[in-house]
């Protein structure tokens, strides 16, 4: 589990640096990982953000160190991050409830983020099926969101846009002209913290002309794993993403390559069957 270990020297690197300016680059690099798979990796695996990660833990070693010393409020805040004395002020109270100033006070609603560990853990689930297949860039048309993965918001956030893209139309629309691939839900457009990205339900482009209003874009060439996901929509599927990262990623020595993901719906099925049948495709390359 050599991937599992990477993720450990990674957290090892934040918690020896928390009140350094840290760059996820050096993160990732102290990890040998690539920037993306490690922001992909980490958030898969422990449902925060890198960036949520370094926030909570600093906030949680602030409290500590605001009650056991004498330090000024803003020696805490500017050894920790943070511009000014009002920045703090709010990232912690949200966090923990009251205000900096107050903690001397009152330290009994505190909350502690601790630091993360894993562990390897055998388990009697079947063996992950997947394939893989080389495919030249190729073009989408459709419709997309822009949403943050902070706090799970983009789960929220992709189911509302299924209800409504099934309710206009849209989603009919689209399956009437999808390619041999079915209809596409696509994660792309990721930000350098991996906070923010677009998901657009989509479909190959099969003509020259697209409706008004639609987007498209292009897929780039790839090097995809393929798996595939047998049962009712939505509960299937995320669980399939999750044993992606916390099993197939960290046992097989790939790598994420940086690109869209997909996941695709075949059209000829009932998405609320226990029989339907739909894939998440993934680029990857060889870790070196």
């Amino acid at each position: 589990m050599e991937g599992l270990q990477r993720m450990i020297d990674g957290i090892h690197y934040i918690e020896n640096h928390l009140t350094d300016e840290l760059r996820i680059e050096e993160i990732a690099a102290a990890a040998c990982m690539s920037k993306f798979h490690f922001q992909r990796l980490f958030s898969m695996l422990t449902g925060y953000t890198v960036s949520e990660y370094i926030r909570n833990r600093r906030l949680t070693v602030a409290a500590q160190e605001l009650i056991h010393t004498r330090a000024k409020v803003i020696d805490v805040a500017m050894k920790y991050g943070y511009d000014s004395p009002e920045s703090f002020t709010k990232a912690f109270q949200r966090i923990h409830g009251i205000t900096p100033s107050a903690v001397r006070k009152d330290s009994r609603f505190l909350k502690a983020y601790p630091r993360l560990s894993f562990q390897i853990q055998i388990k009697g689930d079947v063996e992950m099926e997947y394939r893989m297949e080389e495919r030249a860039a190729f073009t989408v048309v459709g419709k997309s969101i822009r949403t943050t993965a902070e706090g799970g918001q983009n789960h929220q956030d992709i189911a509302a846009f299924w209800i409504e893209a099934n309710g206009n139309g849209l989603a009919a629309e689209l399956a009437k002209q999808s390619g041999p691939l079915g209809l596409l839900g696509i994660c792309l457009d990721f930000d350098q913290l991996q906070e923010n990205l677009s998901y657009m339900i989509a479909a190959e482009k099969r003509d020259t002309s697209i409706h008004a209003g639609w987007e498209e874009r292009v897929i780039p060439a790839a090097a995809w794993a393929i798996f595939p996901v047998k049962g009712a929509m939505p509960d299937a599927m995320p669980k399939v993403w999750e044993r992606i990262f916390s099993e197939w990623f960290p046992s097989t020595g790939y790598e994420h390559a940086g690109g869209p993901e997909m996941e695709v719906y075949m059209c000829d099925g009932d998405p609320s069957s226990d029989d339907y049948y739909s894939e998440i495709w993934i680029p990857v390359k060889k870790d070196k």
